[in-house]
């Protein structure tokens, strides 16, 4: 399989490192850029226009959701995967309506390559701690859209 170019938005430096790791080690990416707030990630997903971009909810400058929206119109082929800490179905939801193929958990990092594996078929993804929170490892779901 080709390889695939990403984007990780990420403010903490340690979990960028882990997440490049994981996803050249574990999935066909490879990371060609890496921001540290909002504002650099709609900059950097206009200008490289990634097939993949990995977006932090609470980046500071302009949060993943706002930055999503400005990405949306910039670079319309990039494919948008959330990591976060918020467990929130609202906000999930509102991920979604922007278009995007998967929220992930950050505790579930370890599906990463499942989300990936879901967004090249068209299915959305969604955390298993999302899907089944009474367990601490569930099923992972895949959604067709």
């Amino acid at each position: 399989m080709a390889s695939l170019s990403t984007l990780i938005a990420e403010d903490h430096d340690g979990l960028r490192r882990i997440l490049r790791i994981l996803l050249e080690e574990k999935t066909p990416c490879f990371v060609v850029g890496e921001a540290s707030d909002g504002v650099q990630a709609v900059k950097m997903a206009e200008e490289l226009r990634p097939d993949f971009i990995f977006l932090d909810l609470a980046l500071p400058n302009l949060n993943g959701l706002d930055a999503a929206r400005k990405i949306r119109s910039l670079s319309p082929g990039s494919k948008l995967i959330f990591l976060t800490q918020n467990r929130s179905h609202e906000v999930m939801r509102a991920a979604f309506g922007l278009g995007a193929m998967a929220y992930l958990l950050k505790s579930d990092a370890r599906e990463l390559p499942l989300a990936v594996d879901a967004a090249l078929k068209g299915e959305q993804f969604v955390s298993s701690r999302l899907r089944y929170p009474s367990t601490t490892v569930g099923k992972p779901t895949h959604l067709r859209f």
